[in-house]
């Protein structure tokens, strides 16, 4: 826009302090023959004032000048906080307004900036303020209006502008909001023992807050128990801790009545379940060249405390010898297989043979140990098939496997062979993916021979890994609660001493231990979830061949869907789908449910839901701004927009202001003389000569 000014300007002829004292000395030499008042006194002074006016050059200038508008900031808060309930439509309808009006003002030019979900670090509101303001030069800003429900975390000490800030709010002042804390939670627990939970809830914008709320406490999907909860105050959670894995508790405090949003009502957690030390007893029979193979791999392990026996004698073998004088003591088979039997995580049985060393009672504790939820595995060797088995015993009805009948008393299938995984074996968690294993049926392993098996018949359970000619090897099976493991060969040995190339002796091992000890990640029938990058995803375990079936996902706000299963390798299907909501993910494959916890987005942004411009109110007083609220009704109630100059008032009753700055370009001047040299000279002379006259009459 041009525009044009005209005004009177000096452009001295002569450096001003000299005119200043021309001026001076024509003022002295006055004073006389105006003391006098002397004929003529008053036209001398005219001369010396016309004189020095000609001197100081006065001028008529005429300014053209290209005026630039001001430019005020709309910023639009698009975050969590700002779509909870009909906020997102009124801070919208705000924003159509505001540009209308906007548009009608002159000289003023509106820009608008959104300022998008900030992920953990909450609203950003002055970060997406600053970059547009990076853009606009200072001298042009008129002012900023921030459509905001005044949850903005990243409020700076100091005001970064001069010019007006005004805040305008949805909803109407006074809000309340309650909401769920969690103070302290544990990320780890002791399978079998309980943790405690911190929490607490608030009654945000509640005046003298008093009274209880109700807590429901959910795990894993199970009913849920309800506790009475102080409000305001601390209260402690105690939650067991049954199994290893991740256990899921969703924490749920009932809604108050009128408050903004039951959101962070809602708390999740998630506890893995750890054992503490696992409790391993190893009972080695008749000595053989791979005793120490168990001792050895057990006690690499810190997280086992092993207790082991060797039983070289008997308990019939008593005398009279002094106590002091033994060498070998008897075998506290009561303390271990009856007082003490249930403290163990896992029996090993090495080449153990009943000689009469277990009565069939104790024996029979044992079988009732693995169906009450025990683990038992056993590496047999020749004895397994003779008089002495202890598949002959009450134990062997939680075998998976009995000896060949009709063999003698060997049983035992003598020969080079290398152990194969079987079809299933691929699939199952403890064989899978072993080094050296071969890649399917019909092809070879290339880890080392073995020279012995025990010839078996396989009543159930799977058969993870086969000796030569197809016989079961390595046989897993669940019994009740509890699991068992039976190795049909006493040449594993080998494969630790490098013979033949070796083998992954301790891999298998470790994995057959912690298989039967229910290690979550060595379950070969299982469905898992977990959520990474705002995304759900699934993982299928199973020995079941065939297409995988659909999972059923259940929404934390009850809404279901289904997501295929794409099968892989190893037993795995995957599905992958976005998780945007906040709370308990439930899935399901028909047989089996998993859960998983999706905190927050923005946990910040859901720690106040209340519309509020506390945190602006420093940047408001400091610039001058307004707060102002959008009220409740189908219109918002804008105030009107006014342009103030600098240094006025930013806001009114029914009006906030955006600051007129004139900044502007000067694109031309023109300068005419008002008392040019063609012109001062004869009026100096004319009046100098009419003061000569008159003074000389």
């Amino acid at each position: 826009m041009q525009q044009a000014l005209a005004g009177i300007d000096l452009a001295p002829i002569l450096p001003p302090w000299l005119i200043g004292a021309l001026g001076l000395v024509a003022l002295l030499s006055l004073l006389p023959a105006l003391w006098r008042r002397a004929r003529g006194a008053g036209l001398r002074a005219l001369v010396f004032a016309l004189i020095l006016l000609a001197l100081a050059n006065p001028r008529l200038v005429e300014e053209t000048r290209e005026v630039r508008p001001d430019i005020a900031l709309l910023v639009v808060d698009r975050s969590d906080s700002a779509r909870i309930g009909d906020r997102a439509r009124q801070i919208e309808a705000a924003r159509a307004a505001i540009e209308a009006r906007a548009g009608r003002l002159p000289e003023l030019e509106l820009r608008t900036v959104e300022v998008p979900e900030g992920g953990n670090q909450g609203t950003r509101l002055f970060a997406a303020m600053e970059r547009a303001l990076a853009d606009i030069p200072r001298a042009r800003l008129a002012g900023v209006i921030a459509l905001t429900d005044g949850q903005v975390h990243d409020v700076p000490a100091a005001s970064p502008i001069d010019a007006p800030f005004h805040a305008l709010l949805p909803g109407r002042a006074g809000e309340t909001d309650r909401r769920l804390r969690v103070i302290e939670a544990p990320g780890f627990g002791i399978v079998g023992r309980s943790v405690e939970l911190r929490v607490a809830v608030d009654d945000l914008g509640v005046p003298n807050v008093a009274g209880s709320a109700r807590l429901s406490i959910r795990r894993d999907g199970q009913p849920p128990r309800v506790e009475s909860v102080p409000v305001g105050r601390e209260h402690r959670i105690e939650v067991p801790i049954e199994r290893g894995g991740p256990t899921v508790i969703e924490l749920a405090a009932e809604a108050r009545p009128g408050e903004v949003s039951d959101l962070n009502n809602r708390a999740v957690v998630t506890v893995t379940g750890v054992r503490d030390r696992l409790r391993v007893l190893l009972v080695s029979g008749e000595p053989h060249a791979g005793e120490r193979t168990w001792r050895r791999l057990l006690k690499a392990d810190p997280g086992v405390d092993l207790v082991h026996f060797t039983i070289l004698r008997p308990p019939e073998k008593d005398d009279l010898t002094p106590l002091n004088e033994l060498a070998l003591i008897a075998f506290p088979v009561r303390e271990l297989f009856q007082v003490k039997l249930r403290e163990f995580d896992l029996i090993v049985f090495d080449r153990f043979a009943n000689r009469g060393i277990l009565p069939p009672a104790y024996l029979r504790n044992i079988a009732d140990y693995v169906r009450g939820g025990g683990a038992l595995l056993m590496s047999v060797g020749p004895e397994f098939a003779g008089s002495v088995s202890l598949a002959a015993t009450p134990l062997g009805a939680v075998l998976p496997a009995r000896p060949v009948a009709g063999l003698g008393q060997s049983g035992a299938a003598e020969g080079a062979f290398r152990p194969r995984v079987t079809g299933i074996g691929a699939r199952h968690p403890v064989t899978e993916g072993l080094t050296g294993a071969n890649r399917d049926e019909n092809s070879e392993a290339s880890w080392g021979r073995w020279y012995r098996s025990m010839r078996a018949d396989p009543r159930a359970g799977t058969t993870v890994m086969e000796a030569a000619g197809g016989a079961p090897l390595l046989v897993l099976d669940r019994v009740g609660d509890g699991r068992v493991a039976l190795l049909l060969s006493d040449h594993i040995w080998l494969w630790s001493r490098g013979h033949d190339g070796g083998g992954p002796q301790a891999e298998l091992l470790r994995r057959a231990a912690h298989w039967l000890m229910r290690e979550p990640e060595l379950e070969e029938e299982d469905l898992t979830a977990r959520i990474e990058g705002g995304h759900l995803r699934i993982e299928r375990r199973s020995l079941e061949a065939g297409p995988p079936p659909e999972a059923v996902v259940t929404a934390p706000d009850g809404s279901t869907r289904r997501a295929p299963l794409t099968a892989g390798a190893g037993g795995r299907a995957t599905a992958e789908l976005p998780a945007d909501q906040p709370g308990v993910w439930q899935v399901s494959d028909v047989r089996r449910s998993a859960f998983v916890a999706a905190a927050a987005a923005n946990p910040p942004e859901v720690a106040d839901l209340r519309a509020d411009a506390a945190r602006l109110a420093p940047i408001l007083a400091a610039t001058g701004g307004a707060q102002r609220w959008l009220g409740a009704g189908p219109e918002p109630a804008l105030p009107e927009l006014r342009r103030v100059g600098p240094g006025r008032d930013a806001q009114g009753a029914a009006w906030i202001g955006l600051r007129r700055n004139g900044d502007h370009t000067v694109t031309g001047i023109a300068a005419l003389p008002l008392l040019p040299p063609w012109l001062a000279l004869p009026l100096v002379l004319g009046l100098a000569v009419l003061a000569w006259r008159r003074e000389g009459r």
